[in-house]
Order: structure tokens, then sequence, then C-alpha cells
């Protein structure tokens, strides 16, 4: 019987102010000049409106219908629940009423999705794990077994520290780097641990993140019970279909009819005998790895390239990459921790896709989210900010 597992990524950066060169050396605080709070409440309002309440109600409502057959699960980033502690308790108060069904999961992540992994060590990585899994403890009475990584993004170092940390699963991308002729539909091993691997199957994930309302698509328009059919005819274990929560309503607008599709989806699933529904700390339990997976270099679930250029793959975004990182062991030393959570907002691996010069479809995709004229333009103003925040680290530090 093949289960499906429904996966979510709920995450929102702290967007920058306009931040010139004239303005380092500042003496104002870093969370008045380098963050446009304005903007980031303006988004999330609108964002909580369109797709995180309406969505949330709808899942409560479709869990009660079924019983507790259908289940999803979640992975919300540190920066987002803040968010809705400083903007709307009740976008926080609608997750932590799904998690009370007893049908909703939930994953670690970092803290501030940030692209710790690929530092040189990975002290600030656990760190920042250890901070998201207080969190999820504090806020939701949840200890999370498996792991995802920001955006996705895993390697063979990343696995193997993960199940020293205690998880029993990890996600990642189903792609065919990895995988080559094999199914994303099973359970893998990694080559030096015993951690348990879940893949996205992409072509069906992005089916509903992607291609939902693209009129030129062969199969548009996409409904409820074309798209169970395609499941339930897929082979293997487990079909995991990972997706950015604010497809609904938000990338997919109310009127390509992504919220019909939504309301109808698990009853045309589970009118099939031979599918029901799990969370990933459920699959890790339930299903037995068929093979294993050799991953030297990072993939991700970004881009079609699914790498970790998206954040790394211009001099640009490497400079800033390696500028941010600099500062980890001047920040330790100086104990400040009011400027440790700035430069950990920082982090966030928003600021870095801002940043990409790629063309063709990922270009159209990366200037959709792009609150900046043109990645250059965003380029100079993280490094403005990045060169501020080192004169600040600097100022009265013991040398």
């Amino acid at each position: 019987m093949p289960s499906v597992c429904f996966y979510f990524e709920v995450h929102q950066p702290m967007r920058l102010k306009r931040f010139s060169v004239f303005s380092i050396g500042s003496e104002t605080t870093p969370d008045d000049i380098y963050f446009d709070n304005e903007l980031n409440r303006n988004i999330f309002y609108r964002i909580s409106k369109k797709c995180y309440l309406p969505t949330n109600k709808m899942l409560r409502e479709l869990i009660n219908k079924y019983k507790g057959r259908f289940k999803v699960s979640y992975s919300l980033t540190g920066t987002f629940v803040e968010m809705c502690e400083k903007y709307n308790l009740q976008v926080l108060d609608s997750f932590v009423k799904l998690r009370e069904t007893n049908c909703v999961g939930f994953l670690n992540e970092t803290y501030y999705h940030s692209l710790s992994s690929l530092y040189d060590n990975l002290n600030e990585f656990e760190t920042q794990i250890k901070m998201h899994r207080n969190m999820m403890k504090e806020k939701f009475d949840y200890t999370p077994t498996v792991f995802r990584n920001t955006e996705a993004i895993y390697d063979n170092r990343t696995a193997k520290r993960m199940e020293e940390m205690g998880y029993k699963g990890i996600i990642t991308e189903g792609t065919e780097r990895i995988l080559s002729w094999r199914s994303p539909n099973y359970l893998y091993n990694p080559v030096n641990s015993d951690i348990k691997i879940l893949l996205r199957n992409y072509p069906l994930s992005d089916d509903i993140g992607f291609r939902f309302s693209a009129k030129g698509w062969p199969e548009h328009p996409l409904t409820a019970d074309k798209f169970a059919a395609w499941v339930s005819q897929s082979p293997g274990d487990i079909i995991n279909i990972f997706i950015d929560y604010e497809t609904f309503g938000e990338h997919q607008w109310s009127d390509t009819g992504i919220f019909d599709f939504l309301r109808h989806l698990p009853g045309e699933l589970l009118k099939y005998s031979n599918i029901d529904f799990v969370t990933p700390d459920e699959a890790v339990k339930r299903y037995n790895p068929v093979g294993k997976i050799d991953v030297p270099f990072a993939v991700s679930w970004a881009d079609t390239d699914r790498n970790v250029s998206t954040w790394l793959g211009n001099g640009m975004q490497v400079n800033c990459f390696n500028e941010l990182k600099s500062l980890e062991e001047p920040l330790i030393k100086k104990g400040d921790s009011h400027l440790l959570h700035v430069w950990r907002l920082l982090q966030s691996s928003d600021h870095l896709y801002y940043v990409s010069t790629k063309g063709m479809a990922d270009g159209d995709v990366h200037k959709y989210f792009n609150p900046f004229k043109s990645p250059y333009e965003g380029f100079i103003n993280y490094m403005n900010i990045i060169q501020d925040l080192k004169q600040r680290v600097d100022k009265g530090r013991k040398k």
C-alpha cells in the first residue's frame, strides 16, 4: 500500500531596507536600519489573509471530515514564528489548533532558514537546529524525529551529523542526480550512516506547486481526481509531495481553483484502497530503505539545477556568503546576543537568493520573489549591511 506524505514549507524572511554605503557606521540600532518592518508586516498580513488562515482552516475541516485518515506535515521556520508573534498571533494559534488534531506532523530545520550546513564547521548549523527544536517543543509540544534542511539541502556530511544528533530521517530532493534510474518513491540510506532518507517526488510536487495554473501545460486543468489517479498508479512505498505552503492562495491565486483542488484531493485519494496518508515521523517507522545513496556534493530542491547554485552560483553570492560566514567567530567571542540574532537573521537563504543572476525559467522565478530591482542592487545593499555589522562587532571588542 503506497502512502502519501504531504509536507509544506512555511517560511518568511526578515526583508531588508535599502541601506547605502553612507549609512555604514550609523549609531542607529540594526533593527531600525537593517530590516524593513513595514514591508515585512504588509507582506505577512497579505499572505495570512490569502494563504495561512484560509488554508489552515480548510485543512482542519478536512482532517475532521476524514476522521484521522488525512494527515499533513509542516516545517515552520523560526523567523516565520517570530513574525506570527509580532504581526498576527491568530496565524500561530491556527497552527497550534492543527497540532491538536494529532493528524499533523512537524519537522525540524535551521531556525533561521540558513545556509549554515555549508559552513566549514557545523557548529552554527547545530546551534540553529537546537534552537528550532526548542521552539517546536515550547510552541507546539512536539519533538520531530525527521530533519529537513533549508530548501532540502543535503549531502553525506549533513546526513551523518543528523544521525549523530538523534534524527531518524532526513528529507531531500528526489533528483536523478542522486537516484539515476531509481525511484524517489522508496526510502534510502546514505552511504555513511543508517539514517533514512525521504525523497521528494518532484514531478508530482511541481504539478501542484508550479504547473497548476499554467494554461499551456498539456495537463491543464489539473483536477483532484486526475492527480489522485496519477498517485494511485505510481509504484513504490511512499509518494512524498513536498511544496511551499504559499502555493495555496499566494503563488496560485484563489481564482485558479487551487482551493477547490485541495478541498477535494483527500477524498479522491482515499477512494483508492491502496492509498493512505502518513507524516514523515510515521514513514520512517513504517518503511525500510531499499538501497544506499552517495551524495558527496550538496543537492537541493531549488531551481532546475537542484543544487546550491541558487545561492552560491555567482561571485557576488560567494563574496556575501564568505563575508557573512567570517563573522561567526568574532560574534561568538564578543558575546552580544542581540548582534548575534541580527547576524543570524542575515543568514536566511533568501538574501542570497535575491542576488542570483540566473536566466530562463529560473530567472523568472527569482525576479518574482526579489524585492530589489536587480541582483546587483541586492548585492550592494546586502554587502553594505554586512560591512556595517562588521564595524559594530569590532567596536569595543577585545583583540
